[in-house]
């Protein structure tokens, strides 16, 4: 047969339609937002054949047996613990006086009611935003360990420092701490299972987040829904939250990023219980296909109420708030849109990834066309180019629309903290972005106290002397080029 140009043509378009067809049906059988599925269409058929790759990688979801695994065994340490608690706010009446603090009531009763976080007052709190600092004092905390250490991150690097904490694990391990961890596989690259062996020795535990294999050195290709927090406990007192990660460049050792400029919070007290509650979650649905131990319920700590906690300033409100693509409650972003929307004076915001969702865009938007101060910080490099274009694009629609936007120029901010009033500040793993908000696991604390807030707040205003004010004429200058791949980066931004 020969081959014509219209048989060529004839057979591209039936091969296009049959990519189609894939394409909706690949789409639409699983439950995301229509900005997401239209985004994914486009993908798919105007680039047949490298769109499913990209899909492979960047689409796939989590499968319904996973779903239910997760939130099964949520749901039953919630029943075991969590409803528990509950009750005991009720019957104790721990939520701040509406005449008090009227802001803070609203907000902790939707965290309570939309998460399950419950409430606790008896916490001390230290704010760290120097890695090397950071580090070692919680290396010290682990290798004086006692009883146990449960530890979770995006990323352990097996470089020097990831070899710093190791040691210290061991350190615990050896001395008769109970010790687990969890890391994910994506971001955790390069660090083998067997980085962990002498630990396992030891009697410690290390498992791979949510492994979708038994060989838990094998996963698949799949690029999102990926355990995005940072959590430590130990001895069920001393806790750490926030957006540090374990690998060198966090403790200023990578020439590309230079300083890295990060927040991350130590607690001592009561909140420590329940960012062990959410790493017995974690670890019980990570292990479900191992030979490891579940975390049992009754090592948790008890919690126990004490009222004289609640009207001392000394002692830090704080609620511990998760989210991911296993609910549909999207806890922290919620939080954040309740911060956002009942400001009344100021909204300072850092993040590394500003791609925020249409509530959380307009929410900016009204407050700070109703008066409040609304300023956003981000980096002046990109660590993903992809994601820092879509960041320029959302940056200058809000400096058009009266949000001030300041790029941090001493190194790369990672920083995830919203402040605002007197006493309402979030310190956490979640980004302003679609990954935080739906596809990955995320946890935040959110904090009622003035002086936490006041801290946090003059270290925003510290970390302006150190940037630039976003304009209009600033965006204006851009390149042509420039500005095709902001709008082309944000359009694909919902999906990557």
């Amino acid at each position: 047969m020969i081959l014509t140009w219209d048989i060529i043509r004839q057979t591209l378009e039936v091969l296009w339609i049959i990519n189609v067809i894939f394409a909706v049906w690949t789409v639409f059988r699983s439950r995301r937002s229509v900005v997401a599925t239209w985004a994914w269409m486009l993908v798919l058929t105007i680039l047949p054949g490298i769109g499913f790759i990209l899909y492979l990688f960047f689409g796939r979801q989590l499968s319904q047996d996973e779903i239910f695994a997760i939130q099964k065994e949520q749901k039953e340490t919630r029943n075991h613990y969590l409803n528990q608690q509950k009750k005991m706010l009720q019957e104790y009446n721990l939520l701040p006086r509406k005449e008090r603090v009227p802001r803070a009531r609203m907000l902790t009763e939707l965290n309570l009611n939309n998460d399950d976080a419950i409430l606790t007052f008896a916490n001390h709190v230290k704010v760290y935003t120097d890695g090397p600092e950071l580090f070692d004092q919680m290396i010290e905390d682990i290798k004086n360990a006692k009883v146990a250490v449960s530890l979770e991150f995006y990323t352990f690097y097996a470089d020097k420092l990831g070899h710093r904490v190791l040691a210290a694990l061991e350190q615990a391990a050896q001395n008769g701490a109970k010790v687990r961890v969890i890391y994910d596989t994506s971001g955790s690259r390069g660090t083998k299972p067997a980085f962990f062996d002498h630990l396992r020795e030891l009697g410690g535990q290390a498992q791979p987040f949510i492994s979708t294999s038994k060989k838990h050195w094998f996963t698949t290709p799949r690029l999102n829904y990926h355990l995005h927090r940072k959590l430590v406990v130990i001895d069920h007192n001393t806790g750490y939250i926030g957006g540090f990660n374990i690998g060198d460049q966090y403790v200023n050792q990578s020439k590309k990023f230079g300083h890295w400029r990060d927040t991350h919070l130590r607690v001592e007290g009561q909140s420590p219980i329940l960012m062990e509650v959410r790493f017995a979650m974690d670890w019980n649905t990570s292990t479900r296909r191992t030979s490891l131990p579940k975390f049992e319920l009754d090592e948790l700590k008890n919690f126990i109420v004490d009222r004289k906690d609640i009207e001392s300033d000394n002692n830090v409100a704080m609620q511990i708030v998760a989210s991911g693509p296993d609910n549909q409650r999207y806890g922290i972003r919620r939080g954040y849109e309740g911060i956002i929307a009942s400001a009344k004076e100021y909204v300072y915001i850092q993040t590394p990834y500003l791609i925020p969702e249409d509530s959380i865009l307009e929410s900016l938007i009204i407050a700070a066309n109703s008066g409040v101060d609304v300023r956003i910080m981000i980096p002046c490099m990109p660590d993903h180019p992809f994601v820092y274009r879509a960041t320029e694009y959302y940056a200058k629609y809000l400096v058009a629309h009266g949000v001030k936007v300041y790029k941090y120029n001493d190194g790369f901010i990672h920083a995830k903290t919203m402040v605002s009033g007197s006493n309402i500040s979030s310190v956490g793993s979640a980004n302003q972005d679609f990954r935080s908000y739906t596809l990955n696991f995320e946890v935040n604390s959110f904090n009622y106290n003035p002086l936490l807030t006041k801290e946090l707040k003059e270290i925003f205003e510290k970390d302006l002397e150190k940037c630039t004010l976003l304009t209009n004429e600033y965006f204006a200058k851009q390149s042509s080029w420039l500005k095709f791949k902001q709008y082309f980066s944000r359009l694909l931004s919902p999906i990557f």
